[in-house]
């Protein structure tokens, strides 16, 4: 005589995982990818999905949930959650889960790493130079500035930007900073609380690190532009709807001195309508903030918390309310 076993659940993968975190959840579940890039494959999946894991390009929203009608829990393999509809999922009773701290460490290595190419010129040597040429060679990788006695202006001090501040504060930067929070000072990492317009004004580098809640859309925009020096660094590893790109394109022409490092943009790949493309002191990446084997893995591991749910526990990590 058999024993009736129950089914295992279905949860669907829409973008990669780590290969450990998506075999774990493997073993437990019915895991099934139906990439975001083939719409077709995830709605045909969705009426009998109980989970979601997905990334950064998958939209869960009001029109998703009503095709997916056992959906239980979403979990985010990261940080931001604009992707998701939070308070239609929590309104439709579905969990949604994240991953809050996995890639602020790699975040923050790149602003660091992005800072110090813009600053520090250098040049690695593949054969001998006479001495004519060797010293004409470390005058021109002479460095104009130094991150002793900059001033880095902050906008946003989250997990990343806090991780900032205290990496700054090393190399002898002045920190300022703007949040809608008021922050104790024990947390502050040394950044000083300062009014947006003057953060602007006094830093040398900007850097944002910005949530991307709504009202956050065009956040730095002509105003911010305006009041900020005619050379200065200014770096976006938030989100890509805080910068108005139009703004700061014109911002970057009318100041040739001035340069600018986004890894983030909207939309997402790059169109060629861009108007930063043009621009040789802009200097756009492919979102690769989190391109970490470590921050994918801390990411991925988001199924531990999906399958809590699934299981009927209290996850670890839920989403927090929308703002």
């Amino acid at each position: 005589m058999t024993t009736p076993t129950t089914p295992r659940p279905l949860v669907l993968q829409t973008e990669a995982l780590d290969a450990e975190a998506r075999d774990w959840l493997a073993q437990r579940a019915d895991l099934r990818e139906t990439p975001f890039s083939e719409p077709g494959a995830l709605e045909a999946a969705l009426p009998l999905a109980q989970g979601l894991v997905v990334r950064t390009y998958t939209r869960v929203d009001t029109a998703m949930l009503a095709k997916a009608p056992l959906l239980r829990v979403v979990g985010r393999a990261g940080v931001g959650l604009d992707n998701i509809d939070v308070q239609a999922c929590r309104a439709r009773g579905v969990e949604v889960v994240f991953t809050p701290d996995a890639n602020g460490s790699a975040v923050t290595e790149l602003v660091f790493a992005v800072i110090l190419d813009a600053l520090r010129p250098r040049l690695f040597l593949d054969a001998p130079l006479d001495p004519a040429r060797w010293a004409a060679v470390r005058k021109e990788l002479v460095a104009p500035r130094q991150l002793e006695g900059l001033t880095l202006g902050i906008l946003g001090l989250g997990r990343v930007g806090t991780r900032v501040a205290r990496i700054a504060a090393a190399f002898g930067m002045r920190v300022l900073y703007t949040d809608l929070r008021t922050i104790p000072e024990a947390d502050r990492a040394g950044a000083i609380p300062t009014p947006q317009a003057d953060l602007f004004a006094q830093s040398d580098i900007v850097t944002i690190h910005a949530d991307g809640r709504s009202g956050n859309r065009h956040l730095v925009g002509a105003a911010a532009f305006a009041a900020m020096k005619k050379d200065v660094l200014f770096l976006n590893a938030s989100r890509g709807m805080v910068v108005d790109h139009a703004a700061l394109a014109e911002f970057l022409a009318a100041n040739r001195a001035a340069s600018a490092i986004l890894d983030v943009h909207e939309p997402e790949p790059i169109t060629p309508d861009n108007p930063l493309l043009a621009l040789k002191n802009a200097h756009l990446m492919p979102h690769i903030g989190a391109a970490t084997a470590q921050a994918h893995a801390n990411m991925s591991w988001v199924v531990r918390d999906v399958w809590r749910v699934l299981s009927g526990e209290a996850p670890r990590f839920p989403a927090p309310p929308p703002l």
